[in-house]
């Protein structure tokens, strides 16, 4: 389904789309993170809004059994390169801004850091494929701080400092990932993931909320790149762009992972999508359903029985002035 409306807006100098994602239970084990699928705990509902100021997400969950069920409930935030090029938006203020409600009352989740390093092997024929290995454990047994394992979200730590460290790291899977990666740079990213221990309590509902401030994609031009079309622009979309002198304008983008909803009891009952805009934008996302326009600004989608199948793709664009 395929949106437009206006906006104006400054334009966020990045290079990436941002990834965040629905809560899952699970556990952090030092070989990463692993999910896992409950039978008991249904997801009633969830009613997800989404602005480029604000992600706010509620839900509400169901335990069918007739016994309490205590879970770890995750919220993964995405990896960040260690090494940025160019400008880059203030991670430690979405990490300021995440807040979390479990029935009304406010909940500090536990913050875990992962830390990722790149394989690139030769391949036979074609392109190679990069496999990507969590080494968290090795870079802490090689000395390296929580502090220094969260710097690509903070940067408040001397960067050149800290991949001169990991070229020190006497692991043998550091040094095999450093030997086949060729680089003088140090190619490694961070990943944060939020946890709390959850009680859901039998035969009840238990709500949860949460909230951030997102990070944002985007550039200065926009570029329609052939044959790729995340965001659904079709050819009606397409035609207003012209009619609005908007072909080469900038733009903010984001994307939102639904799939990891389908990590609960069922489907989820209640669905409900809200995505905002400023006063003046064109705004476009895909949608297998119906879309309305609920005031000047917002536009709703609602699903029953939704099991997510794709992530939601979201883009602004900035109409020239």
């Amino acid at each position: 389904m395929r949106l437009q409306t206006l906006f104006y807006g400054c334009v966020l100098l990045l290079g990436s789309t941002e990834i965040w994602a629905n809560d899952s239970t699970g556990y952090v084990g030092t070989g990463g993170v692993t999910y896992k699928k409950n039978l008991d705990i249904t997801m009633q509902s969830e009613n997800l809004f989404i602005s480029k100021q604000l992600i706010k997400v509620d839900y509400e969950f169901r335990n069918e059994s007739k016994k309490d069920i205590s879970e770890t409930v995750l919220f993964p935030l995405p990896a960040i390169e260690a090494e940025m090029d160019g400008d880059f938006a203030d991670t430690a203020k979405l990490i300021q801004s995440f807040k979390v409600k479990v029935n009304g009352q406010v909940l500090k989740p536990k913050m875990n850091v992962r830390a990722f390093m790149s394989e690139y092997p030769l391949p036979a024929q074609g392109e190679a494929v990069e496999k990507v290995h969590d080494v968290t454990a090795a870079l802490i047994a090689c000395g390296l701080t929580e502090q220094e394992l969260m710097n690509p979200w903070y940067r408040q730590l001397d960067s050149h400092r800290i991949s001169n460290k990991i070229k020190a790291c006497q692991q043998p899977q550091i040094q095999k990932l450093l030997s086949m990666s060729g680089d003088e740079e140090v190619l490694w990213s961070a990943q944060i993931i939020y946890s709390w221990q959850q009680t859901f309590k039998a035969n009840s509902i238990t709500h949860v909320q949460h909230q951030y401030q997102p990070l944002l994609g985007g550039a200065v031009a926009w570029y329609d790149p052939e044959h790729e079309n995340p965001f659904c622009m079709d050819a009606s979309f397409q035609k207003s762009m012209k009619r609005l002198r908007a072909e080469q304008s900038g733009y903010y983008s984001l994307s939102y992972i639904l799939t990891t909803g389908k990590n609960w009891a069922n489907k989820i009952e209640n669905f409900k999508l809200t995505v905002e805009k400023d006063p003046k934008e064109l705004v476009s996302f895909c949608w297998d359903g119906p879309v309305k326009k609920i005031s000047a600004t917002q536009f709703q989608a609602t699903m029953k029985n939704f099991v997510p199948q794709k992530e939601l793709e979201v883009i602004f664009l900035q109409l020239q002035r």
